[in-house]
């Protein structure tokens, strides 16, 4: 079940990345070059160097779950920094570029 939101911190793996790696190859990734830890239950996005392929790597209780998109037609498009969220990754994936938007401030309860 696909089990992502906005509740998660979402972190762009920016160097291209070789789609063969699974589980393990990519949470070394993330250790090596991130400096993160896989398990603190942020997701990591990978992609090809073509942009046609998408990796999802994401904690949740008891394992880790890789999601895997690749596109027939098109590429997508990188974020503008390498952390970003919910909405991005979900315009990123349904290959949409917005050329200039305003987010109007809400309020947010910081977690701690």
């Amino acid at each position: 079940m696909f089990s992502l939101n906005s509740d998660y911190r979402y972190y762009l793996y920016a160097p291209p990345c070789d789609m063969r790696k699974s589980f393990d190859g990519l949470s070394g990734l993330v250790v090596n070059a991130l400096g993160r830890e896989p398990t603190d239950g942020s997701v990591y996005v990978f992609l090809n160097r073509r942009r046609t392929h998408l990796k999802l790597l994401h904690w949740e209780s008891g394992g880790f779950v890789l999601y895997y998109k690749r596109l027939e037609k098109g590429c997508f498009s990188l974020p503008a920094k390498p952390s970003f969220t919910w909405a991005d990754l979900v315009l990123m994936v349904e290959g949409i570029v917005v050329k200039r938007s305003i987010q109007q401030t809400r309020y947010s309860l910081i977690k701690s």
